[in-house]
């Protein structure tokens, strides 16, 4: 067997567990997507690919000042050098950089379409060419001066930083969102002026409250904020936790008393696209019947147009409605989990980011400040020597002409280091001119001076504190509120949680007369009409009145059937009073053989006495008889052979029940005996030997009971001494008194 025979063979199989090589494997490809590729260093800010895009930009000389570069050459120099992985991700996220919508400080000055705020995506990057802003200058400032660790690319060819050593905070300015294997991160902006004025503080006070500087996110689209103060400090103490992002809307009132609302900003993160097509879709699904139409009138600004169905409309419930139903308000979520100054994921407070955002900025300076003084030293070896050579220019270039190797002469005559003969040796003849001396004489004064100044620095750490918040008041001056790029565009207003609005307030109140009849045909007329007029009586052949009774568009009408069963009509969505009406069959799901025994508004009253046929009855709250959906709602179960008799709205101040079976016989007790349920078969109001009930109604024991009397007259005739009728609930009663209706009803 040759040697190279023994190299290609494959050798044999290791005998690990599985579960074990699997988990190795799996937590390596969890560390480099938490540390290489999802999560932002706190220092800068910045994911590598982030980093690498602004890194090649800057190689490529694509400052403020030069002209732009296809971004093709920048996505091409990222994924040859720097980061081997998709074309598109890395345009991607070349891309955001320069979306004025995405981010608060954008990165990248982009030339051609990088989409819009409508939710558009970008050209292709052949089309599109782009250059660095001034705030990506101001974050790479200082890569020349040895402030941070460089190491080899994937490929070991070139170098790239590890990470950016300038004095914008570009963590919290920008924000950061990415999901790693196991966690995650979402950093909102803010604004760049109240970070550094918080880091100001924290330079004088390690222990001072970041929160009387930082109001709250800043987000590019502007909008408002309207947590309260305490839930806002919450969140940025723990590090986790979310904001409620409100869209701008203002009421504009117009001429003869109509209004419309503006927005004028969204909320960070919502596509205006989708917004207005979510906001189109509460219109035709009628969930929001008191918007009456939305307009996109945007050019370069934001301007959606809302109209309300009627002037009569309330401007904030309809604003609340529609923050509730809409994305006009969201919740960006809080969650500062971010890369430390050990590669380290963890999650910190506010104060915890800025304060090691500031200690990452005094390493550089000490790093700037030692390079500067390397420069110095070496700058002042060269100097020393150039004033030697002049001092001594005639022996200079007599040793020159004269000697084959003038080098170790000149070092050996004048004292002079390797680097300083070779420098005179390569000097040129025009700078041999008397005034070079001069000039010589004054650039070293200047550099033993910014020497001593550089030495005094690093030796002091409260010369160090007064430097950086030097250096920060001029980014400050650059960045600060009264600027028009740092001026804040997101308001904090506190404001409540927004509210389950009514239906009543979703539906333009107006009065209707409801009229269902025997057959079960449904009907609603505009206004409170005459019950009793020739529209109302209007019926289909072998037809008649049910129910007929005023009531409003708002109202929640309950229908109960024989089986006790509870449905709910809404009173806006009847149909109109022209023609004889749709069944009310076609709008819940109704049995066809079953019996209304009821149709009322559910505002009749708060409470209602049910009571079937046998006798047996309850009381029930109105509101738990409401039913949400076409099924309606089981409320009364009666026994075997009974059915649902009777659904009576009961007075505030009713105290007393009266009930009558079909043997005339009527009984009087209390209403308190009567038990109150959601559900049930209930107790026994009345007993009976024949014949079962045959109503019952609630009233006031002082005012005594009252019945219509028989005939035309119209007269009703009142009985206050009931103490003949009155026993115990479940009493079989006497018989009713002389003149009471035939037909055994009050």
């Amino acid at each position: 067997m040759t040697l190279d025979t023994e190299i290609l063979e494959p050798s044999g199989p290791t005998d690990v567990p599985f579960d074990s090589a699997l988990s190795e494997r799996y937590l390596v490809y969890a560390l480099s997507t938490i540390t290489a590729r999802s999560l932002p260093d706190v220092r800068d800010g910045l994911k590598p690919v982030h980093r690498r895009l602004l890194w090649a930009m800057r190689l490529l000389k694509l400052d403020p000042a030069s002209g732009y570069k296809k971004c093709a050459r920048v996505v091409g120099d990222v994924i040859g050098k720097y980061h081997p992985h998709g074309d598109q991700s890395v345009y991607d996220a070349m891309v955001r950089l320069a979306q004025t919508f995405a981010l608060r400080y954008p990165l990248v000055d982009g030339q051609g379409n990088f989409g819009n705020i409508d939710g558009d995506n970008a050209a292709a990057y052949r089309y599109t060419e782009a250059r660095l802003t001034q705030v990506a200058i101001d974050l790479m400032a200082g890569l020349d001066e040895n402030s941070v660790d460089f190491r080899l690319t994937y490929n070991g060819e070139e170098e790239e930083p590890e990470l950016f050593p300038g004095l914008f905070p570009n963590l919290l300015a920008n924000g950061a969102a990415g999901i790693a294997v196991g966690m995650a991160t979402s950093i909102p902006p803010h604004n760049a002026a109240e970070i550094m004025n918080a880091a100001v503080a924290l330079i004088d006070n390690p222990q001072a409250n970041v929160l009387d500087h930082v109001s709250g996110p800043d987000f590019p689209t502007g909008g408002v904020v309207v947590d309260s103060p305490a839930a806002i400090a919450e969140s940025y103490a723990t590090g986790r936790g979310s904001f409620r992002v409100r869209a701008k809307i203002e009421k504009v009132v117009e001429k003869g008393g109509g209004w419309h609302l503006i927005v004028s900003e969204i909320s960070y993160g919502v596509q205006k696209g989708k917004l207005i097509e979510g906001i189109a879709d509460l219109i035709n699904e009628k969930k929001l019947p008191i918007l009456g139409d939305v307009r996109d009138e945007s050019a370069d600004d934001v301007r959606i147009v809302l109209e309300p169905r009627s002037r009569t409309v309330d401007a904030e419930t309809l604003m609340e409605s529609l923050y509730r139903l809409s994305d006009l308000e969201v919740r960006v979520p809080l969650n500062l989990n971010v890369l430390d100054k050990h590669r380290t994921p963890r999650v910190m407070s506010l104060h915890e980011a800025i304060a090691a955002w500031i200690e990452h900025q005094f390493v550089v300076l000490r790093r700037r400040s030692e390079h500067r003084l390397s420069k110095i030293a070496d700058r002042l070896e060269l100097v020393g020597g150039y004033i030697i050579a002049f001092l001594n220019l005639d022996r200079v270039i007599e040793i020159i002409r004269n000697e084959d190797e003038p080098k170790p002469m000149m070092m050996a005559e004048f004292q002079l280091t390797d680097r300083q003969a070779e420098a005179i040796l390569n000097m040129r003849l025009r700078s041999l001119r008397r005034l070079e001396e001069m000039e010589l004489r004054r650039e070293q004064e200047a550099l033993q001076k910014e020497q001593a100044e550089l030495e005094l620095l690093l030796s002091s750490d409260a010369r160090q504190r007064t430097r950086m918040k030097r250096d920060l008041g001029k980014m400050i001056e650059r960045y600060g509120l009264e600027t028009p790029l740092g001026a804040r565009r997101t308001a904090i207003r506190e404001a409540g949680p927004t509210r389950e609005i009514p239906l009543e307030a979703m539906i333009e109140r107006e009065p209707i007369t409801v009229i269902l009849s025997q057959r079960g045909w449904i009907r609603a007329m505009r206004g409170h009409v005459e019950l009793a007029s020739a529209e109302t009586l209007k019926f289909k052949e072998g037809d008649g009145p049910l129910f007929a009774f005023h009531a409003q568009t708002t109202d929640k009408l309950l229908l109960a059937t024989d089986n006790g069963r509870f449905y709910t009509l809404g009173g806006d969505k009847l149909p109109g009073g022209r023609g004889f009406g749709e069944p009310v069959r076609l709008m819940v799901d109704l049995d066809g053989e079953r019996q209304i025994i009821a149709l009322l508004p559910a505002s009749a009253a708060a409470k209602l006495l049910v009571a079937a046929t046998d006798g047996r009855g309850f009381v029930v709250n109105a509101a738990d008889v409401v039913a949400e959906t076409r099924k309606g709602k089981q409320v009364v179960t009666p026994r075997a052979g009974a059915h649902l008799k009777l659904v009576r709205p009961i007075a505030p101040e009713d105290d007393a029940v009266a009930a009558i079976g079909d043997n005339r016989k009527m009984l009087v007790f209390p209403l308190s005996e009567v038990a109150e349920l959601a559900r049930g078969q209930g107790v026994q109001l009345q007993r009976y030997r024949d014949g079962g009930l045959s109503d019952a109604k609630t009233f006031r024991m002082e005012e005594g009971l009252s019945w219509p009397m028989g005939g035309d007259s119209g007269r009703t005739r009142s009985e206050t001494d009931l103490s003949a009728w009155r026993a115990a609930r479940g009493a079989a009663g006497r018989m009713a008194p002389n003149g009471f209706p035939r037909d055994n009803r009050f």
